[in-house]
C-alpha cells in the first residue's frame, strides 16, 4: 500500500503565505507548519527557521509528523523563512557587515523578523503571545538566527546553529586577519553579556569542509554548503 502525503504528515499541516516587507522590499514566503490538535498559541512555543526553502528538501514535515508520532516533542508552530535573491546582504550579523560588505541589511532582516513577521503570524494565529521563541538556521541562516537570538536575547530560549558561518569577519586574510578580534559575531559575544536563560544547540556536517587553515582543530569557512 502507497502512503500518501496526508498520512505522513497526520499530526501536522503546512501553510504557505506571502509577508509583504518594506524593511525587506520584497515578498518573503513563509511555509507555517501547525501541529493538529485543538490548541491556544500563548501555549505553543515558536520556532523560527532562517532558508525555510530548504526545509521543503529534508522533508521537514516528515521529520515534525515522526516526531509527534513517537511524541518525541511537544506541539510547537514552526516558521521557515524562505531567503531572498539578496540572501548574502540579509543574513548576516547587525552589529557590521562583513569585509567585502556582505550582511548590510541584516540590521532590516532583523527589524523584518519582530516588526513585520511576528505581527503578521500572531493576527493570522489569533495570538497575542506564545509559551516562548526559538530560533535557528543553516550555515549563514544559522549565524543570522545567532545574531538575532544573541542580540535579542529577552525575547528567544533556545537558538539552533547547523553549521554556522562563525568565520563571518571584518578583515580578509590578506589585510592581517586575527582571529581572536576580527570575527564578528565572536567579537559581540565576547563583549556581551552572559544570559543564563538562553540554551544553544551547535552542531556541524561532517562534510562541510577539511581546510583547518590554522590548525586549532576548528574549520573556519564552509565551502558550498547553503553559502
Amino acid at each position: 500500500m502507497v502512503k500518501t502525503r496526508a498520512a505522513k504528515t497526520a499530526h501536522i499541516s503546512v501553510e504557505s503565505i506571502s509577508v509583504e516587507s518594506e524593511y525587506l522590499e520584497r515578498t518573503v514566503l513563509v511555509n507555517l507548519y501547525l501541529p493538529k490538535i485543538e490548541y491556544q498559541p500563548e501555549q505553543l512555543s515558536v520556532l523560527l527557521i532562517n532558508d525555510g526553502q530548504d526545509l521543503l528538501k529534508m522533508p521537514f514535515d516528515e521529520i515534525l509528523n515522526e516526531l509527534y508520532s513517537k511524541q518525541e516533542i511537544e506541539p510547537l508552530i514552526c516558521i521557515g523563512i524562505h531567503c531572498g535573491p539578496n540572501r548574502k546582504m540579509e543574513y548576516g550579523t547587525a552589529y557590521s557587515a562583513d569585509y567585502e560588505g556582505r550582511g548590510a541589511k541584516a540590521g532590516l532582516y532583523s527589524k523584518f523578523i519582530f516588526d513585520e513577521l511576528l505581527p503578521f503570524v500572531r493576527k493570522k494565529l489569533n495570538a497575542p503571545s506564545f509559551k516562548d521563541k526559538s530560533f535557528a538556521g543553516f550555515s549563514l541562516g544559522a549565524l543570522s538566527a545567532l545574531d538575532i537570538g544573541w542580540n535579542h536575547a529577552s525575547e528567544f530560549r533556545k537558538i539552533g546553529i547547523f553549521s554556522g558561518s562563525l568565520w563571518w569577519r571584518r578583515k580578509g586574510y590578506e589585510d592581517g586577519y586575527d582571529d581572536e578580534n576580527d570575527r564578528l559575531m565572536h567579537l559581540q559575544i565576547r563583549k556581551g553579556h552572559f544570559y543564563p536563560w538562553l540554551q544553544f544547540f551547535i552542531e556541524c556536517g561532517a562534510l562541510d569542509e577539511t581546510a583547518d587553515r590554522n590548525n586549532n582543530g576548528i574549520i573556519d569557512t564552509i565551502q558550498g554548503v547553503y553559502r
